[in-house]
């Protein structure tokens, strides 16, 4: 019951990127409408008690040390294994107040995609701090959960320990893919395939970006979001690789299946299937989350397009 629960959780969370589109980015800042709530009596030198709603901020919990302080996430939040097992306060744009507050946290931490609006209210209203972190798929988004995370959990000293080496791996990142850049850059497509008919991502989401970021190009461009995978798209589109989540892929039936559909025929990704190295797959929520697993990733998105390419 627990793995289908979990699956459930993924699909939900998968669902909601094809409406993922760039934001503007902003500095976070705690908004709140009533005073945070006093400590309970005997427990004032207590650490916050926290609430995180987005995987990638959860793993910035981890990262910091200050699980013992985390009282519920919500469905995203499924790195590490350890936080599959925390008290779960739904999906992250469907939050219900009346759960939420039952865990008494002092502070939530989220993004501004999190919602419904009115619970945000609600929940501030009782007197816990929230802050919404912006996203806008760049390197200072993941710089801002780490920094909120540090505020909410009084570890701002290990948080800025924490931007220090994660700065320092970003920066060697980038010059690692600057010197194996090629030219052209090859073209990857970005396929979100969880249920229904798949979609492609055009820019403006969190996929363009790191196939930006690990020296790739996004096949498709000229419109933001998502749209349906037809015969044009991919006409158009022509990719080298075709990047796909290991949830989308495990949903159609793996490769074998996923190269069947007609429709990728028409590309040179699919001229190629059988070098193994056209489809690439990753942890939707490691290529997706942006948290501070982040450079890896990339390094590691970087190696397999140079190869695919």
């Amino acid at each position: 019951m627990k793995d289908s629960n979990i699956s459930v959780h993924r699909r939900r969370w998968l669902a909601g990127l094809a409406g993922s589109v760039l934001v503007a980015a902003g500095k976070p800042s705690w908004s709140q409408t009533a005073p945070a709530a006093s400590p309970r009596p005997g427990s004032a030198e207590r650490p916050p008690r926290l609430v995180t709603v987005s995987g990638g901020i959860t793993e910035v919990v981890y990262a910091l040390g200050a699980q013992d302080q985390l009282v519920g996430t919500d469905t995203t939040s499924l790195y590490p294994v350890a936080a599959q097992s925390t008290p779960k306060v739904g999906y992250m744009r469907q939050l219900s107040a009346e759960g939420l507050l039952a865990l008494r946290p002092d502070a939530l931490v989220s993004t501004t995609d999190a919602g419904p609006p009115v619970v945000l209210d609600q929940i501030r209203s009782a007197g816990v701090k929230v802050e919404l972190v912006e996203i806008d798929h760049s390197w200072e988004e993941v710089r801002r959960k780490v920094a909120a995370v540090g505020r909410a959990t009084g570890r701002e000293a290990q948080a800025r320990a924490l931007l220090q080496r994660l700065d320092d791996r970003w920066a060697t990142l980038n010059r690692q893919v600057q010197r194996g850049a090629q030219a052209p850059s090859p073209r990857v497509l970005f396929v979100l395939s969880h249920t229904g008919a798949p979609l492609v991502s055009g820019e403006g989401t969190a996929a363009d970006a790191m196939i930006r970021f690990a020296g790739g190009r996004n096949a498709l461009g000229g419109f933001t979001g998502y749209r349906p995978m037809t015969a044009e798209s991919m006409a158009a589109a022509a990719p080298d690789v075709i990047l796909i989540t290991t949830q989308g892929l495990e949903a159609v039936g793996g490769a074998g299946k996923f190269w069947q559909r007609p429709e990728l025929a028409l590309t040179p990704a699919w001229r190629r299937r059988q070098t193994g190295r056209t489809l690439v797959h990753l942890d939707a929520l490691e290529l997706l989350g942006f948290g501070p697993r982040m450079p890896d990733v990339v390094e590691r998105l970087h190696r397999q397009l140079s190869v695919a390419a």
